[in-house]
């Protein structure tokens, strides 16, 4: 198999596979906290990085690029779906960037990873459009989302 020939989406597609299935052990439990600190912090700077790209489209800063808004909000609605188990006992790290509030209010924080989950299909199928118009609607909802749940659970950076 000549890798120069493969679709750029199934390259990633394939690495995200391969990063699932090497931490499919660790997917219910971690062996250790710092693990899963950093199965989280990865998860979520894989799909902000799809994000940014994708804002950079919807702000005017980036090319718009059909393709590539719906590979990367593809990438998103998939990411949005791995960091939550890793905020288990015991990962409440002082460098983790979580605030203490995601432990003492635990619902609410799994209520702001749904409404994640919930607007991420819709940004896909704004993407699949092709219109930016209406991707930037999505996209500015989903980016609420995001935006609440981290004045509410993240330490800044």
């Amino acid at each position: 198999m000549n890798l120069a020939t493969l679709h750029p989406k199934k390259i990633v597609a394939a690495a995200l596979a391969c990063g699932i299935l090497a931490a499919a052990p660790a997917y219910a439990q971690f062996a250790k906290p710092e693990q899963a600190v950093k199965y989280r912090q990865s998860a979520f700077i894989l799909m902000g990085t799809s994000f940014a790209r994708l804002g950079a489209m919807v702000q005017g800063k980036a090319p718009f690029d059909a393709k590539a808004a719906v590979e990367n909000a593809e990438i998103v609605a998939f990411m949005s779906h791995l960091p939550w188990q890793a905020f288990g006992p015991g990962t409440d790290l002082p460098d983790s960037h979580a605030k203490p509030a995601i432990w003492k209010e635990m619902d609410k924080f799994k209520a702001d990873a749904n409404k994640l989950q919930d607007m991420t299909p819709k940004l896909v199928a704004a993407a699949k459009t092709g219109k930016l118009d209406e991707i930037k609607v999505v996209f500015g909802e989903t980016a609420k989302t995001c935006k609440a749940c981290h004045d509410a659970f993240r330490e800044e950076l």
